[in-house]
């Protein structure tokens, strides 16, 4: 490593982590925000500047050289100090206005949130939300978001989750398909059903074999990863599925289908936070209210 070595640019760093994690040019330009050839010339810089390799370039993306992998550390160590430098800066701020950005899983954003949101603008008029609508778990500690809706709870120790809830999950079927196909009395008969469940998440399956009906994906007349989809289906009529009871709530002709008789446990809700959380007037301010509110619609 040549003399240059000892003077960082942190958007090369910056570069080079995004490259590491997407694989690819192209993935990492997308994540940045940036185009492909600069991304391709902020690792060329650093490698040049470093005097290593840091990826062998192939046709199916960016494979890391070990060199590139030894560094990771410290560079992400770099990353988690100017991130923390930037929250530091931006919690001294005292003014309740601006930007929070929330993260949540796709239900809760689409059903659970809007109208909580419509509240919290009457309440603090001067805040903007941006909303993450997606079902994975983004990055608080990069900056993702400021504040997170989880069914899991988060482990970095810099971060703050409070429980605020349990969201109950059930089966579920349309009551024009129970007339169809007839009442449904045991688990076992399940089997029989158009059942609606995921693709690749295998906790449905897990949940079968739980019970001692060990079944496979082919089980399931509609797979999908998506949560909203297995609603609509349910809503629909095409078969059985497994959805939150606050999704159920909102459909009359949808009824739960062996309330008693299938042990399905509730999921936790967590609400996840940065510790500057102290130091951010606005943000602290969207943390309490959602902290309130959302108890009483789960």
């Amino acid at each position: 490593m040549n003399s240059r070595a000892a003077t960082f640019d942190w958007r090369l760093i910056r570069s080079f982590l995004a490259a590491l994690d997407q694989g690819s040019l192209l993935g990492a330009a997308r994540k940045l925000q940036t185009s492909q050839p600069t991304l391709g010339r902020h690792i060329a810089e650093l490698e040049s500047q470093w005097g290593v390799v840091l990826f062998e370039r192939t046709g199916r993306g960016l494979v890391p050289t070990p060199t590139a992998l030894r560094l990771a550390e410290p560079a992400r160590a770099m990353e988690a100090g100017a991130l923390q430098l930037g929250r530091t800066l931006s919690g001294a701020q005292a003014q309740t206005q601006g930007t929070v950005r929330i993260t949540a899983s796709v239900p809760v954003a689409v059903y659970l949130l809007p109208p909580l949101l419509a509240r919290l603008r009457l309440a603090l008029p001067d805040i903007q939300i941006e909303l993450v609508s997606s079902n994975q778990v983004s990055n608080l500690l990069r900056r993702e978001a400021d504040i997170a809706v989880r069914m899991v709870r988060p482990e970095q120790g810099s971060l703050v989750a409070k429980k605020i809830g349990s969201v109950g999950v059930g089966a579920y079927a349309h009551r024009d398909y129970l007339a169809r196909r007839g009442p449904i009395r045991t688990p076992a008969e399940l089997l029989e059903q158009d059942l609606i469940g995921s693709d690749a998440d295998p906790s449905i399956l897990r949940g079968f074999a739980a019970m001692g009906f060990p079944v496979t994906p082919a089980a399931f007349a509609l797979r999908t990863d998506d949560f909203i989809v297995q609603w609509q289906a349910v809503r629909a009529g095409l078969g059985v599925g497994f959805v939150a009871d606050y999704l159920a709530a909102t459909a009359p002709d949808v009824v739960p289908v062996l309330r008693e008789a299938l042990p399905i446990p509730a999921l936790p809700m967590w609400l996840a936070v940065h510790r500057e959380i102290r130091t951010s007037r606005r943000i602290r301010a969207v943390y309490d209210f959602l902290a309130e509110a959302l108890p009483g619609v789960l």
